[in-house]
């Protein structure tokens, strides 16, 4: 399973803001989304979600085009977590993450085990068990964002996609969350600003700048000094870090 990218263009009004964006997700890999803010990050995921349409190019599905699919079928395999996600501030934490089991339901189908086991998998993995009857206004910022992921979870996707899903988490969360995303064996699309987390957890990274992709491959091969100094116009030294062997940035005063 994978999703592809085909010389995606976009644009509002006269603005240009993805500018022949090609790329292929490698299926049961995390594929990580860099660049600066105004770049096209969150533009380009909702392009590969549906939610925006392109002026040219295509997003492939397994090799079908995704405008050719409905959208209950795309629901059925492609979990998207926003970055700014609402939810009825009158449901409660499972009352939420069994939104994420609609799109596998009929109108004339019961609640089912399966159903049940689903969003206490997705409630146990993101660590919401405990919060499970609280009600969703109660919550902190990060305890909303660990609930939509099990939302996602809950929805047994195929692919995941994730806008800056680590915002407002603590560091603990931030970490368990990459963590896990990274060990899940689905294809992953993730949008990061952290960029010792990308090169930590993403097997792929993507990097754009001004609507464009100026960079991708391995996080080794992308995350050189130079790159980060044209893009992110930071002064750093990047060596291999003896912990987990992937590179790290030690950013320069």
């Amino acid at each position: 399973m994978s999703i592809k990218a085909d010389n995606l263009v976009w644009k509002i009004g006269g603005k240009t803001v993805i500018n022949g964006v090609s790329f292929e997700a490698e299926p049961g890999k995390m594929l990580g989304l860099l660049g600066p803010n105004g770049s096209g990050k969150t533009s380009l995921l909702r392009l590969l979600t549906r939610l925006k349409r392109p002026h040219a190019g295509r997003v492939m599905l397994d090799d079908r085009d995704l405008s050719k699919f409905r959208r209950r079928a795309i629901a059925q395999r492609v979990a998207f977590i926003e970055q700014h996600a609402t939810t009825n501030a009158n449901l409660k934490v499972e009352d939420v993450v069994k939104l994420g089991r609609f799109p596998h339901r009929s109108m004339f189908s019961g609640w089912s085990r399966e159903d049940d086991a689903a969003v206490s998998e997705a409630l146990e993995r993101t660590g919401m068990s405990a919060k499970r009857h609280d009600a969703w206004q109660s919550l902190s910022g990060g305890e909303k964002q660990r609930t939509h992921l099990a939302r996602a979870l809950a929805q047994s996707p195929k692919e995941l996609i994730l806008d800056e899903p680590t915002n407002h988490l603590d560091v603990q969360h931030q970490i368990g969350l990459l963590r896990l995303v990274s060990s899940l064996p689905i294809t992953s699309i993730i949008a990061l600003h952290d960029l010792n987390h990308a090169a930590m957890f993403c097997d792929r990274l993507i990097v754009m700048q001004a609507g464009k992709v100026v960079a991708a491959g391995v996080p080794e091969e992308v995350l050189t000094r130079d790159l980060l100094r044209e893009v992110f116009s930071v002064e750093a030294h990047v060596e291999t870090s003896p912990h987990h062997a992937r590179p790290h940035i030690h950013f320069l005063r």
